[in-house]
């Protein structure tokens, strides 16, 4: 077997990290607990989204999202976390 490294893609968050985030925080308080998403759509819809795809090995690729969406004033309003990356 050939040796093929790790592929780590994306924004890495821990539970802890995701734990941070609370409905109500604005979106300078969320930038400043994870850091810049990875993408943010571009329709106008203040939603953020932090992906982490991951390839170990010779291993099936995973990838985790958290969808954060904010409303017209930059508040945190929901949080989507597939699959689940808290404890």
């Amino acid at each position: 077997m050939v040796y093929q490294p790790d592929i780590n893609q994306g924004n890495y968050l821990t539970p802890t990290d995701v734990a941070k985030v609370r409905v109500g925080m604005t979106q300078q308080q969320v930038a400043y607990a994870l850091g810049t998403p990875m993408m943010t759509d571009p329709f106008g819809t203040n939603t953020w989204f932090y992906v982490f795809r991951q390839q170990p090995g010779h291993e099936n690729v995973t990838q985790q999202t958290l969808t954060l969406t904010f409303n017209s004033s930059g508040v945190l309003t929901n949080i989507d976390n597939k699959p689940a990356l808290t404890k």
